[in-house]
C-alpha cells in the first residue's frame, strides 16, 4: 500500500493533479512527483479572461495556465488543458446569475467543483485510467471502513471543506488531498525550496469570472433587463425608499440602502417576485430554523444520531443543530443565535470525532425562518 493508499508501486500509479496555476496545486504535483508517482496534471481553461484585477487575484485566467505549463515543465510531468468555458458558463456563471435575479446570494465555486472540477474532471481523469485525482485543497480525508471521509484541514485559516460538501462519496473514493494536514507557510516554504515560480505568488481572492468582486457589473453584462426599480419596505411593509435592482442587495447588507434611520438598518428579505427589498434592524437577521434542498449526504445514519454541527458560510463557526432529513431536503433547527443566513447558501453538517471534525454532507439554503418576525 503506498503513501496514497493505493495498492500499487508509487512509478505504476497514475495520478492526475488539477492544476490551477497557483502555488498549493503546483506543490502538489511536486510532492507527487517527489515521491515517485506517475503524474499528469491537468489545467482546466474555464471561462474568457478578464482585464488584470488590481484589487485581488483571480484563478483560472491565462496567466495561471502559462504558471501551471511552467511548473509541469520545471517537474518534467505531462501537461494537459481541458477547454470547458461552455460548460462553466451554463452551468455556473448562468446558474450564479439566475441565483442573484431571484434574490439569492449564491456560491458559484461549490457548484464548480460540483460540476467542471468534481464531475467532468473526475470523469476525464477515470477515462485516463488514472488511480487518483490529487487536488490542492485545503481538507483532510481519512480512509475507514472501505471509504473516504472528508474532514476539516489542519489549517482552520485555509479550511475548503465548507466548498466541498457536495462531493459524492464515489469522487471522494478516487480524491486525494495532500495538504491536509499542512499549513499555507509549510506549502510555501516548499515552493520556495523546490524553486517553483509561484512560489510567492498571490492567493486568488475573487470569483473567477467577477472581476474585483463587482457582482452586479457581471449581471449587467449578462442580464442589463435584471436592474428593475423597486420598492424598499420596513418590517410592516410599508413603502419608505426605492432601489435600483434586487440584485445590488444581500441579506444583512448595512451600506448602501441610503435611507435615514435612528439606528442602522439592514437587508432582512428580498422578494424577487414582487421585487422589494425589507429593511430593519439587526435583530430582524436572527434565523432560528432553515430549510434546505439538493442535499448531499456523506456521513451515515448513525452520524445524525449524535450531535450536529453546521456552517451557514464559509468563513462562519460551527453552530449546533437538529437536522431532520427528508429525502433530498431537511429541515435544521438552529440551536444557538446566528444571524444572516441567505438563500442561495449553504449549509454543511459536521460531527466531532476523535479524529476532528468530519463532513457529513450537506445542502443548499432555500428557506429561513427568521428568530423575531411571525411568518
Amino acid at each position: 500500500m503506498n503513501s496514497l493508499g493505493i495498492n500499487k508501486l508509487k512509478k505504476e500509479t497514475k495520478v492526475v493533479v488539477a492544476m490551477s496555476g497557483g502555488v498549493d496545486s503546483s506543490v502538489v504535483a511536486a510532492l507527487m512527483k517527489e515521491e515517485g508517482y506517475d503524474v499528469t496534471g491537468i489545467t482546466l481553461k474555464l471561462y474568457d479572461d478578464a482585464k488584470p484585477s488590481k484589487e485581488g487575484r483571480q484563478c483560472c485566467a491565462g496567466q495561471d495556465i502559462l504558471d501551471a505549463k511552467r511548473v509541469s515543465e520545471k517537474l518534467n510531468i505531462k501537461h494537459e488543458i481541458l477547454f470547458y468555458q461552455k460548460k462553466f458558463k451554463s452551468e455556473v456563471i448562468d446558474s450564479f446569475i439566475d441565483s442573484y435575479v431571484s434574490g439569492e446570494t449564491p456560491i458559484p465555486c461549490v457548484q464548480c467543483n460540483q460540476t467542471v472540477k468534481f464531475r467532468d474532471l473526475f470523469k476525464y481523469a477515470k477515462d485516463l485510467n488514472a488511480d487518483a485525482l490529487v487536488t490542492g485543497h485545503y481538507v483532510s480525508r481519512i480512509q475507514k471502513n472501505g471509504h473516504a471521509n472528508m474532514y476539516r484541514a489542519k489549517d482552520r485559516n485555509r479550511d475548503q471543506s465548507y466548498f466541498l460538501f457536495s462531493t459524492s462519496q464515489e469522487q471522494l473514493d478516487f480524491l486525494r488531498f495532500p495538504l491536509g494536514q499542512i499549513d499555507k507557510l509549510e506549502t510555501r516554504s516548499i515552493a520556495q525550496k523546490l524553486k517553483l515560480n509561484v512560489a510567492d505568488k498571490p492567493d486568488s481572492q475573487d470569483i473567477c469570472f467577477v472581476p474585483n468582486g463587482d457582482y452586479s457589473s457581471v449581471i449587467k453584462k449578462f442580464r442589463p433587463e435584471s436592474f428593475k426599480p423597486g420598492k424598499i419596505l420596513d418590517i410592516s411593509g410599508n413603502k419608505i425608499g426605492e432601489h435600483e435592482g434586487i440584485i445590488n442587495y444581500t441579506i444583512g447588507q448595512r451600506k448602501g440602502i441610503k435611507i435615514p434611520d435612528e439606528k442602522p438598518l439592514y437587508v432582512i428579505n428580498i422578494n424577487s417576485d414582487n421585487n422589494t427589498i425589507t429593511v430593519g434592524a439587526k435583530k430582524f437577521l436572527e434565523i432560528k430554523e432553515i430549510k434546505l434542498r439538493d442535499l448531499n449526504l456523506l456521513g451515515d445514519k448513525q452520524d445524525f444520531e449524535n450531535l450536529i454541527y453546521i456552517k451557514v458560510r464559509s468563513t462562519g463557526r460551527l453552530i449546533k443543530a437538529k437536522i431532520t432529513i427528508l429525502n433530498d431536503t431537511a429541515k435544521v433547527e438552529i440551536l444557538e443565535s446566528e444571524t444572516g443566513i441567505s438563500p442561495g447558501q449553504a449549509c454543511v453538517f459536521y460531527s466531532k470525532d476523535d479524529y476532528g471534525d468530519k463532513v457529513l454532507g450537506g445542502g443548499w439554503i432555500h428557506k429561513t425562518y427568521n428568530k423575531n418576525l411571525s411568518t
